[in-house]
């Protein structure tokens, strides 16, 4: 049978293993039976999209609670009764509650339908010998594709050629830089974030070029695992919700009981059982805080107003109300913490101009007419600095590129030569461990400060160059270099991340970062910023985490604060456990990886500028300015209107309980019902409603 293996390990087999297994020659590509068969066999590739619930299987879930079906009850024996004013009333209430909750349905689980349109239109395969362009849709595994700067790509991918390749990976991994990538054979348990001989679906390449074979496509991909995980993921209740729920019943069942009482004993008495089933029925509508749907959706709406001029944009207004019970707020790095931004953070040079001027030459970064610098963020972060280091008059500084040795992932250096007037400069960069050994001179403590900049979390990169007379051969270039210098970059933390954790915590909100970043990188900013307060304390890895089982987990997550290399799964392991031990959880993130933690969380909290619309619409609320210290304003909004329904709600049951006495005590003393159903109604709407909106604008208590 025509079947290409399903190997888990793509990355871990040799390029030609791989061709062998997928039964595809590298010269020719998949013949079109081939083709045929395997798209039979595996389908499309695309992500399916199932519709969401109807609307009237949204409308019976609104009307599924248990006040509800008491209050539907209620009017039915009205109506029987002859009481229509009474019956219609009861029935105005349920549909303005109902309408309220599918209107805020509505929105919800759009997340795959994101996911099915994160993909590119078109691909260049290598099919019956020729290079042709096809949908993407088309993709078969097998498939020999061909890669370059700028693609999106559109399938899983065991590369077979790369060029100077770098992918941008952020939305997948959480890898806040491109990745570096290369055809070397990997070890099995390498991590997904370091399988630097793979592309993935819904990533986009970034520089270079090169050949790879489909591995995965639609649901076989790691971007259509995190779809299956969307969808299997429920959504969590709300605090409130839950909380409402419990009390719901309780009412319920206590009321139940009273109406039998007063039932039984009223006809014991002597009442006819139409009377005592009118007064049964003024006792329930008596006893519900009618009011109460329509105060928390109103108080829900004014405080997500109020947000929104925080910069924070409810998508689901119960989760104004849960801000108000977070104890966890779980943190991706990369844009919230930090300013998803590379920058200059340290040099280490005894000729500081020669190293700057290196940084502007050895650079592909271009600048547009407005002056905009496009580019790799590690190399325009490194020319915005040489320009601002040598002045205003670069003209001296800028000499025209002659030839170059590209960037190679395998020697981890690039080179480039320059021509002045009478000379020629040679400049090369690359990792601290490859350009030293070409260098004829190394400086006193040279890897002892990399060493240390290491540590510090920073993005080491050395420069080395010299001057010649002439242009020579390539293969002369990188000998007898002059070492110039050290540069140390990092995505730096945003100025107001530190006091905004400093406030959470006071708060008693513990902050963890779960990021998919590397492990030194996340401490060293998660000690910049105090949510790490001790040189030594424990940074748990992706790997370290599949180790170890749910009872360690929430042993570890007592005192852990950071974990680093992150899956979407563990990314839910960690939310489920917190949850388990009776914590709200605020999950943060911006990529398709974070989705699936966003919907399970309490709330799940995604970036408006830098994320996508999967995590977006699979969250609860959207920082407009993607913004820690935003997320702390918002938890203090939402503790004030969690404070003031609470407030409400005893309100109500106080007026309610005068009601429900008066009632309940009439026919002990041989009195007709004092309040009939519409009185009843009316009076709680007036008495409730209307203090109720005076609750929802309290303000905040100390």
């Amino acid at each position: 049978m025509d079947s290409p293996v399903n190997h888990p390990h793509w990355h871990a087999l040799e390029s030609s293993k791989c061709l062998e297994l997928l039964e595809v020659d590298s010269k020719e590509g998949l013949s079109s039976e081939k083709v045929q068969r395997r798209q039979e066999q595996y389908g499309l590739n695309e992500i399916p999209v199932e519709s969401g619930r109807s609307l009237v299987q949204m409308i019976l879930a609104q009307i599924s609670d248990f006040m509800i079906i008491i209050l539907i009850i209620a009017a039915i024996i009205a109506g029987v009764m002859g009481e229509t004013g009474d019956a219609i009333a009861i029935l105005v209430i349920i549909i303005v509650n109902a309408v309220v909750g599918v209107i805020q349905e509505h929105k919800a689980e759009e997340a795959l339908g994101a996911l099915k349109k994160m993909s590119t239109p078109s691909s260049m395969v290598l099919r019956d010998g020729f290079w042709k362009t096809i949908n993407s849709v088309d993709l078969v595994p097998g498939d020999i594709v061909r890669i370059e700067a700028g693609n999106f790509l559109s399938a899983d991918l065991r590369l077979i050629e790369a060029i100077s390749l770098k992918a941008e990976e952020a939305a997948l991994t959480g890898e806040s830089v491109p990745v570096d990538k290369s055809i070397k054979i990997l070890e099995e348990e390498t991590e997904l974030a370091e399988r630097t001989n793979m592309l993935y679906k819904g990533t986009v390449i970034t520089y270079g070029h090169g050949i790879g074979v489909v591995s995965g496509t639609g649901l076989n991909t790691e971007f259509g695992k995190i779809a299956r995980m969307l969808k299997e993921e429920k959504r969590t209740e709300t605090p409130l919700q839950k909380r409402l729920a419990e009390f719901g019943k309780k009412l319920t069942w206590f009321l139940l009981l009273v109406c039998l009482f007063v039932f039984l004993i009223g006809v014991y008495q002597g009442g006819t059982w139409l009377e005592m089933l009118m007064t049964s029925v003024s006792l329930a509508v008596a006893a519900i805080p009618e009011a109460l749907p329509a105060v928390l959706t109103i108080s829900l709406a004014l405080g997500a107003r109020r947000l929104v001029k925080k910069n924070a944009l409810i998508q689901r207004l119960p989760a104004v109300e849960t801000l108000g019970t977070v104890t966890y707020i779980c943190s991706d790095k990369t844009g919230t913490l930090t300013q998803n931004k590379m920058h200059v953070d340290e040099v280490w040079s005894s000729n500081e101009e020669s190293l700057h001027q290196a940084m502007l030459l050895n650079n592909d970064t271009e600048q547009s007419a407005d002056g905009v610098l496009l580019g790799d963020p590690t190399e325009t972060s490194m020319f915005q600095f040489a320009i601002d280091n040598l002045g205003d008059d670069l003209s001296s500084y800028h000499l025209p590129r002659v030839g170059e040795i590209p960037f190679d992932s395998d020697i981890k250096r690039m080179t480039t030569v320059h021509r002045s007037d009478d000379h020629f400069k040679v400049i090369v960069k690359g990792a601290l461990e490859s350009v030293l050994p070409l260098c004829s001179h190394i400086p006193e403590g040279v890897e002892e400060k990399a060493l240390t900049m290491g540590k510090e979390g920073l993005r080491v990169l050395a420069f080395a160059g010299k001057q010649s007379e002439g242009k020579g051969e390539s293969c002369t270039w990188e000998q007898g270099l002059e070492f110039l210098g050290l540069v140390g970059l990092i995505d730096p933390p945003r100025e107001e991340s530190a006091q905004a954790v400093h406030e959470c915590k006071l708060a008693g909100i513990t902050p963890l970062m779960i990021t998919g970043d590397h492990p030194v990188t996340a401490k060293a900013i998660a000690s910049r910023i105090g949510i790490l307060e001790n040189d030594d304390d424990e940074v748990i890895s992706g790997k370290e985490l599949d180790e170890i089982s749910e009872d360690q987990l929430k042993s570890k997550l007592e005192t852990v604060r950071v974990f680093s290399r992150a899956t979407p799964e563990q990314k839910i392991r960690i939310v489920k456990a917190l949850q388990e031990s009776g914590q709200y959880v605020a999950m943060t993130g911006d990529g398709v990886n974070d989705a699936p933690s966003l919907k399970r969380a309490d709330i799940g909290i995604a970036m408006g500028i830098t994320g996508t619309d999967v995590a977006r619409k699979a969250a609860h609320m959207t920082l407009l300015d993607d913004n820690f210290a935003t997320i702390v304003s918002a938890i203090r909004e939402g503790r004030r209107i969690f404070d003031n329904i609470k407030k409400f709600i005893k309100f109500a049951l106080i007026g309610n309980t005068g009601e429900v006495l008066t009632i309940f005590l009439a026919p002990f003393f041989g009195l007709k019902i004092p309040l009939l159903p519409i009185h009843i109604l009316w009076v709680n709407l007036i008495t409730d409603g209307l203090p109720g909106l005076a609750f929802s604008g309290e303000p905040e208590e100390e």
